[in-house]
């Protein structure tokens, strides 16, 4: 545990994983086809795999020198995907699956999440946006996980985009937040202090039954030792690839704040588990935990965007979810206009495009 390869790579470089729903190209529901999706792409694991679930793939990116590189790679393997036949869906979770519609893949890791999960892991594929800051040392990779956590709010209600489940509105922006909450160890990271201090914490998940593994440790965001990464985890997964630019781009920017100006004191724990699940259930419409009180998500985002500044250009897109709406706003217009058929066929379209022409 106390090895890693912090600074072994070009400190902030960006890595991107996205999960992605394959579903039948005519109906659009769940296809639990990824052996053979994965077999025809013919790209190695390190671009293409396994999630989970058999209805389900995982893009990744290689570390990147920013987001439109990262996400270049990613819209790369959805054009790969879709040469080997497959429809896919970039959501959160899949709108109108059935319950327990969820075959896993058949390997040790997930086996061994199933064993411990039992009939939570068979509720629903879920997918998520994962995003990877390099980081040059562990001290540094602490205070970066320290200043995302006080993020987590905020980048939990720009990215939510998964309103509906098995065929209804959940009332939720992020209908897959409340799937992943019935998971043990997931939810806002402690504020930690030190790399030893993380160890630590990792003994005490341990010593009361949890797992060996540190990458089994699902916290919202997280240190990956082994990667030489701080982890963004828990974004729904975008459709619209643009969006996946912004939020990784902000995610990073926050990353590069947080390393040059440590936070010296933790922001309530409760505070942002409030915030973080008022983001999720009201999206761009919530109030989170900002300087002290609960301010409008919109004008969190604005004034974030005014402290840290810099040049990268898809930070715009944030200022775009911002003022146009985000995958939430679009996906209950769709099924308010044409219901359920309208939505899952703006997903599958949203999905398809690359990131330059995404709606």
């Amino acid at each position: 545990m106390s090895e890693h390869r912090y600074g072994s790579g070009e400190p902030f470089t960006l890595g991107l994983e996205e999960e992605l729903l394959l579903v039948d190209a005519r109906s659009h529901r769940l296809a639990h086809v990824a052996d053979q999706v994965l077999e025809r792409m013919a790209l190695p694991s390190e671009r293409a795999d396994h999630e989970a679930f058999l209805a389900e793939i995982e893009l990744r990116s290689a570390p990147s020198a920013g987001a439109a590189d990262a996400v270049a790679q990613l819209s790369e393997g959805r054009a790969a995907a879709r040469r080997a036949g497959a429809t896919l869906m970039a959501a959160g979770v899949h709108p109108d699956a059935d319950l327990f519609d969820a075959e896993l893949v058949a390997a040790e890791r997930y086996e061994r999440v199933e064993a411990q999960m039992r009939g939570l892991i068979r509720r629903t594929p879920e997918c998520a946006l994962h995003v990877h800051v390099g980081v040059p040392d562990p001290e540094t990779a602490m205070a970066v996980l320290n200043g995302l956590r006080e993020a987590l709010p905020l980048l939990h209600g720009l990215g939510a985009s998964s309103p509906f489940w098995f065929g209804r509105d959940s009332g939720m922006a992020s209908a897959r937040a409340a799937v992943i909450r019935a998971y043990p160890g997931r939810g806002i990271p402690p504020f930690l202090r030190s790399f030893d201090e993380y160890l630590s914490i990792q003994d005490a998940v341990r010593a009361g039954g949890g797992p060996t593994d540190q990458t089994m440790v699902w916290w919202d965001a997280r240190p990956q030792p082994r990667l030489g990464t701080v982890e963004m985890r828990e974004i729904d997964v975008q459709s619209d690839l643009r969006a996946t630019a912004a939020l990784a781009a902000l995610t990073r920017a926050i990353a590069r704040r947080s390393a040059e100006r440590p936070p010296s004191e933790a922001v309530p724990e409760q505070a942002l588990h409030w915030s973080s699940f008022r983001a999720a259930r009201d999206g761009l419409a919530a109030e989170i935990y900002h300087e002290g009180r609960p301010t409008p998500l919109r004008a969190v985002a604005r004034a974030v965007l005014r402290e840290l500044g810099g040049d990268e250009p898809e930070l715009e897109g944030i200022e775009r979810i911002v003022a146009e709406g985000g995958g939430a706003d679009r996906q209950r217009a769709a099924h308010a206009h044409g219901g359920m058929p309208e939505l899952l066929g703006l997903l599958v379209a949203e999905t398809a495009r690359p990131p330059a022409r995404a709606a």
